[in-house]
């Protein structure tokens, strides 16, 4: 019996470029069959130049081998390929080229609520799911109050799930892809929607499954996630394998070889997965405005951003960013209506975005940056949120502090010190 869970060689996959067309009518498409059978004796190279430059290549050539009980990680920018990848895999999508041998039954959770029903309750998905996993109903209902318990949604469990929050969606969703016993489990980053907590206990799930023998493929944005998790990760980058190894020198290819210490970056994505508002640049800025790669431990400095409002959005949504270490931790986040209270405009047109950082904050060392914008909208979506977009660096100048001193940051703090009987 052979030990291999996934085979894979030669996939490759790529998608149309444009709007996506409506029906066409007997007319329409006698008329494009005709029109593309004389072009095909008249003037086929030209075609096939036009043809080329309306799909891109979301995966070319990928090809490796997973052992049955492996975690496997998946890294990677966004439009790297990571889930048109899972999607192949999870058989929702087929390849354009090469192929992919499943040696075992497969449970996928690509995004929120993916198998399952609106109009239906949360009881009836649950068999539902299990019924498309090929499990026997017997199975199913022993595993049901298990399932029931780790999603918490007692309450809810005969609402139409039409009616659940994207939390309980995702509580649910992975209840069932977890329980019901697939030999494959396929999980992307839908995981960042759910409480904390909440994520501690799938992690803690994804690690028990392969302790029984299963194999984890998992797709995530955290590195520090990822790396505590997984043996083996999987760099994916333009939609090839760029590097495959254990998770400390992947990730620390992935944060600093392609992208040097820049402290700015420019948005040369040729398209954007939401249209409504383009993140345009990013820099470090001293105080006075002067760009920087390189900040003094003791200076203050600015985080600039650019964007554009492009269409009108009656969601709300705010912006943010993340700082990261050398291990890909995320060392702080900051939203923009931290302190900016009234209602961001609306309006289209291009604005500016500065976020004052503190001295004394950052030990010295290297930073990645994170960029992106949020939905506070029913279904809180995150939007463009580009990971380790550029690289900064805080300089040991100015520090004075005990170089022994614990922590990921490094802030100074008022003290007051008073005698008891004073």
């Amino acid at each position: 019996m052979t030990d291999i869970a996934i085979q894979v060689k030669g996939l490759s996959k790529y998608y149309r470029i444009g709007k996506r067309e409506g029906y066409l009518t007997l007319k329409d498409s006698l008329t494009r069959f005709c029109s593309s059978t004389f072009n095909l004796f008249t003037n086929k190279e030209k075609g096939e130049s036009k043809e080329k430059n309306n799909y891109i290549w979301a995966l070319k050539d990928i090809s490796f081998e997973i052992t049955k009980g492996e975690i496997i990680g998946i890294i990677g920018r966004n439009g790297a390929g990571k889930t048109t990848l899972l999607k192949i895999l999870s058989k929702i999508t087929e390849p354009t080229e090469g192929y992919a041998v499943i040696n075992g039954r497969v449970g996928s959770l690509l995004e929120v609520g993916t198998g399952f029903h609106p109009e239906l309750t949360g009881r009836e998905n649950i068999y539902l799911n299990g019924a498309i996993l090929g499990m026997k109903k017997v199975e199913i209902q022993r595993k049901f109050d298990e399932i029931v318990a780790f999603a918490e949604i007692e309450k809810f469990l005969d609402t139409p799930v039409k009616r659940y929050s994207s939390g309980m969606y995702v509580r649910l969703a992975f209840a069932v892809a977890a329980h019901l016993e697939p030999e494959i489990l396929m999980v992307d980053e839908v995981l960042a929607v759910g409480d904390a907590v909440f994520q501690k206990k799938c992690l803690g799930k994804m690690g028990d499954a392969a302790r029984e023998g299963r194999t984890v493929l998992f797709v995530s944005h955290n590195l520090g996630t990822i790396s505590r998790l997984c043996e083996r990760i999987f760099w994916l980058d333009g939609g090839r394998v760029a590097k495959v190894g254990s998770p400390h020198e992947v990730i620390h290819d992935y944060l600093y070889i392609p992208a040097s210490v820049t402290g700015t970056w420019t948005n040369s994505f040729l398209y954007e997965i939401e249209p409504d508002i383009k993140l345009l640049s990013a820099s470090i800025m001293t105080a006075d405005g002067v760009p920087r790669a390189v900040v003094r431990f003791d200076e203050t400095f600015n985080l600039e951003i650019c964007y554009e409002v492009r269409t009108f959005s009656r969601s709300p949504w705010t912006l943010l960013f993340r700082v990261s270490d050398s291990t890909g931790a995320a060392i702080f986040t900051s939203w923009d209506i931290d302190s900016v209270n009234e209602e961001k405009s609306k309006e289209i047109g291009e604005y500016r975005a500065i976020c004052h950082v503190p001295s004394k904050l950052l030990r010295p060392g290297t930073y990645s940056v994170s960029l992106g914008t949020y939905f506070t909208n029913t279904n809180m979506r995150m939007s463009n949120f580009h990971e380790h977009l550029f690289h900064f660096e805080v300089s040991s100048v100015g520090y004075t502090m005990n170089a022994n001193r614990g922590g990921v940051i490094t802030p100074v703090l008022k003290w007051a010190i008073q005698r008891s009987n004073d």
